[in-house]
């Protein structure tokens, strides 16, 4: 089970070298813009050492952890709504993706070249947003236009339909993100609009890329915006985390140490990315291999059943669960029975974070 994330900034913050630092791919980082025309893919193991364990305690042959993708897209520049640079594609691409990950430069350095001249992060974020409301503004506009002759009819859903793409543009005829506002209306709302695959409904976690000095106050600025659109923010040094990645393990968590880091940039943005999605993880186990799957917090087992395998949604009769703590602390599966800690559940339950759940289903 993956789940994507769009890294997307203007040209030169460094993207495709924090793309690198995340997948090792090697992805080019010449020092121009639109050196990334086809976005790049990186696959990212999620590490959990819960997953290890499992494995350990039902001697599962192997272990498979979810992944993350990272599609590192080409940059985008003033009037990318209008196809300017690779406006087009770059729109494109971040449809494809689960959330936004837009890298934001707060370093200093005149051998790398700023496309809009100084380092500015609050006007760099107000470019990116303006590009990508205006993209979604098109979009409505074009949706208005399509059902003109069902609003004439009076269908009572269309016009609801209608009220709340109304209620989405005046937001981004503000300069609001669409996501501000979907956060208050309610979930049946939500679902009617997401045929339109708005932009900036998506979530967005803003990396700020620092030097050595952490650029605080640049930082505390980025903060201050995420917070206005419920978005997260993680303050990284792509520069220091690649030269990291490219250490052995052992080299590389004592540099970490003396740098006075307690993770890796990697571990910081999958768990941030986590949190962002609201993604939780359970496990499935048997001799052959023991896997993680990341599913969304308040999905059921039934629905989580069906991720596994359509087959397992389809025929589901029970599940049998317990959670990795009770496992481990009782070091077997059948101490676990023993002791009374499994419990059969029906397609009503809700998946916790860390249970390990066996299915039982017909076929």
């Amino acid at each position: 089970m993956s789940f994507s994330l769009g890294i997307i900034g203007l040209p030169n913050v460094g993207k495709s070298t924090l793309f690198n630092v995340l997948s090792r791919a090697g992805a080019n980082v010449s020092n121009y813009p639109f050196c990334t025309i086809d976005p790049n893919i990186g696959v990212v193991e999620v590490p959990d050492e819960r997953l290890i364990q499992v494995q350990k305690i039902i001697g599962s042959k192997v272990a498979l952890p979810t992944v993350i993708e990272f599609y590192d897209i080409a940059g985008l520049v003033k009037g990318a709504h209008k196809g300017e640079g690779l406006g087009n594609q770059f729109l494109s691409h971040i449809r494809e993706t689960a959330a936004v990950l837009q890298v934001v430069r707060c370093f200093a350095d005149p051998s790398i070249i700023h496309v809009e001249g100084a380092v500015d992060p609050k006007r760099d974020i107000e470019l990116i947003n303006a590009e990508l409301i205006l993209s979604d503004l098109a979009t409505i506009a074009k949706k208005f236009e399509g059902v003109k002759s069902a609003i004439k009819a009076g269908d009572k859903k269309i016009l609801q339909y209608m009220h709340l793409l109304e209620k989405i543009k005046n937001e981004l005829d503000r300069g609001i993100p669409a996501r501000v506002p979907l956060a208050s209306i309610s979930h049946e709302d939500c679902e009617l609009l997401t045929d339109l695959s708005l932009l900036t409904a998506k979530p967005v976690l803003y990396v700020a890329n620092v030097d050595e000095t952490g650029n605080p106050d640049q930082v505390r600025e980025i903060e201050q915006i995420a917070k206005q659109e419920g978005a997260g923010v993680v303050a990284l040094c792509a520069k220091l985390e690649n030269e990291i990645a490219e250490l052995p393990p052992a080299d590389a968590q004592a540099y970490l140490k003396e740098v006075g880091l307690d993770e890796a940039g990697l571990s910081r943005v999958i768990h941030a990315g986590y949190k962002l999605l609201d993604l939780i993880t359970f496990f499935t186990a048997n001799t052959k291999e023991a896997r993680a799957w990341a599913i969304k917090r308040g999905t059921t087992v039934v629905n989580a059943a069906g991720k596994v395998h359509s087959d397992m949604g389809k025929g589901f009769i029970s599940a049998e669960v317990i959670h990795y703590k009770d496992l481990i602390a009782l070091g077997s599966y059948a101490g676990a029975r023993e002791k009374g800690l499994l419990h059969t559940e029906g397609k009503t339950y809700v998946v916790q974070d860390g249970d390990l759940i066996l299915v039982r289903f017909v076929v």
